[in-house]
């Protein structure tokens, strides 16, 4: 009898939800990463992808190994690489076991792999691009954790100077009056593994874009189960759906109990027609490939 071939890494899953890209590996308890090339930023490292390496930021959200087992990887291979040196955001509880981490990659490689770590306090920011900030918030998992809003900082006149002639707002800056306003616009969000609570009462998240959540347990009997483990339940989803104003919501950290055909049921009979269209499973490989072909024949029948 000849042996089966060995196990495959499991597949990127990918959206295209303009104008940013989805990409990662999210399965509860094996392995999770989310990257949006766009802001050269990963959420959590997993076991590091590739693809992974070009992201100049990982914001990690807490130190779960399915989460964060490929943080010394990540920075050797920037470095090795010549991408120079990664960037990892974290809680303040994991900045030292962060540093002590690469201490120990030094005896065990007899070399010195140069890293950076920023702890973020919550609702504290860090300009990762150009007018682009990560914010951290407080989530409520089982150990220390945080979510992260993208915001986007933009300067605009204030209401009542509008329709001033321009040189009454150049005497009002050269008196040094302030005749800007700054607006945060919620890009996207990045909630991590967390149950519920306050931190969806937040506005940054309830008016982000893209909305990124897990939703580990889907099945009736599986609640308490998300409760212990400080995990969201579809129960959650449908809460968050109602008060959500993100124009898309990926879902993340499902379960391997759940096969995906149970999953699209459970989704489909809990979640209104309307809400559906709006919401995403990461790793539904099948579905989201169609959806990005028709995305290109989209594309293609305009450019004709």
């Amino acid at each position: 009898m000849i042996p089966r071939d060995p196990p495959r890494r499991p597949q990127l899953g990918f959206l295209y939800l303009p104008p940013y890209r989805v990409q990662g590996i999210s399965i509860a308890g094996e392995e999770s990463v989310v990257q949006i090339p766009e802001l050269d930023t990963c959420f959590d490292i997993g076991r590091c992808p590739r693809a992974a390496l070009s992201s100049s930021y990982v914001a990690l959200t807490h130190g779960h190994m399915d989460h964060a087992a490929g943080l010394a990887y990540y920075y050797s291979q920037r470095y090795f690489q010549g991408m120079g040196v990664g960037t990892v955001v974290c809680h303040p509880k994991m900045e030292q076991p962060i540093h002590n981490l690469m201490r120990a990659w030094v005896d065990i490689e007899a070399q010195k792999t140069p890293y950076n770590v920023k702890a973020l306090e919550p609702d504290e920011m860090l300009e990762i691009k150009n007018t682009i900030y990560l914010r951290a918030f407080e989530t409520h998992h089982t150990v220390p954790s945080l979510g992260y809003c993208v915001v986007e900082k933009r300067s605009k006149l204030k209401a009542q100077l509008q329709g001033l002639p321009q040189e009454q707002l150049v005497a009002l800056k050269k008196k040094g009056e302030d005749i800007t306003q700054t607006l945060e616009i919620p890009l996207m969000c990045y909630t991590g593994d967390t149950t519920w609570g306050s931190c969806f009462d937040r506005e940054d998240v309830l008016n982000a874009q893209i909305l990124i959540t897990e939703c580990t347990f889907l099945e009736d009997d599986h609640r308490n189960r998300a409760n212990v483990g400080k995990h969201l339940h579809l129960d959650h989803i449908v809460q968050l759906l109602e008060r959500s104003k993100a124009r898309y919501i990926v879902l993340t950290h499902l379960s391997r109990r759940t096969h995906l055909a149970q999953a699209h049921r459970q989704i489909n009979d809990a979640i209104k027609p309307e809400d559906r269209e709006r919401l995403f499973l990461l790793m539904d490989h099948r579905s989201n490939r169609d959806r990005y072909n028709q995305q290109q024949e989209a594309f293609d029948t305009q450019g004709d």
